[in-house]
């Protein structure tokens, strides 16, 4: 079916749509062979609460952004390659359901579909993409991932030396390895993760102690129900989305 949609009038039509949706300031979207399966609303796992924002998935690429005005303009364009795809499960809790982790080298994070047959289709969709990736290029499976963002609202004391409180003053930093929300004191170091930025970026004292010496840490992203399922979640952030933070 993609190779027959890869040229057609239609799909290029579908794909010009989405590219005007974005206006001047997304990336252009239209490529040779370049196929859009499908699009819809998922709401995103984001730090400061979860966030209903627009999904499109091609044959080679997933792209989402924030909703401007419904079906008619998006902004925030993010472009994931399907090649560095990993999704996993997640199970329900709260008030968040069918939801599942997109895993990647440089950024992980969960989404959630409205219903259990929505998140079957899209989970099935991404791994046929990911599966057809793979194969056409002879590559492996990507085994390094970003880990997943604990909410600010999961924590209200730091999760590593669970004394520091959070204040206005006291703010929450995230560990760019574990994924924690840690205090600023207990997350002063850097270290180099080139998979993530060229440049050193913060982590938590422990993490840094590991990544020193060499030991293998266990990703966030692979116990992301068992890590969430021990904080409460109880005080949801009133405050802006803030995905694109540097702390």
């Amino acid at each position: 079916m993609v190779d027959r949609l890869a040229n057609s009038e239609a799909n290029s039509k579908r794909i010009g749509v989405v590219e005007a949706c974005f206006g001047t300031a997304g990336q252009p979207l239209a490529i040779p062979g370049r196929v859009l399966i499908g699009e819809g609303v998922l709401t995103k796992l984001c730090r400061k609460k979860p966030k209903a924002r627009q999904f499109f998935l091609f044959n080679d690429i997933l792209v989402y952004g924030n909703i401007v005005i419904q079906k008619k303009k998006y902004n925030k364009q993010h472009i994931i390659p399907l090649e560095s795809v990993t999704i996993d499960t997640v199970e329900d809790e709260g008030d968040l359901h069918n939801g599942w982790l997109i895993k990647t080298p440089t950024k992980s994070f969960a989404v959630y579909a409205a219903t259990a047959s929505e998140k079957t289709e899209w989970m099935s969709h991404i791994n046929k993409c990911v599966s057809d990736l793979l194969e056409k290029s002879g590559k492996s499976p990507t085994g390094e991932h970003a880990a997943v963002w604990v909410p600010d609202s999961e924590a209200t004391v730091c999760m590593r030396c669970q004394r520091v409180k959070f204040t206005p003053v006291n703010r929450r930093h995230h560990c760019r390895k574990c994924g924690f929300v840690v205090c600023g004191p207990c997350s002063e170091k850097k270290f180099l993760l080139p998979s993530q930025s060229s440049k050193p970026v913060r982590v938590c004292e422990f993490c840094y102690k590991q990544l020193s010496t060499g030991a293998t840490l266990p990703s966030r992203s692979d116990s992301y129900n068992r890590q969430s399922s021990e904080i409460s979640s109880n005080n949801l952030s009133d405050d802006d989305d803030d995905d694109d933070s540097s702390d």
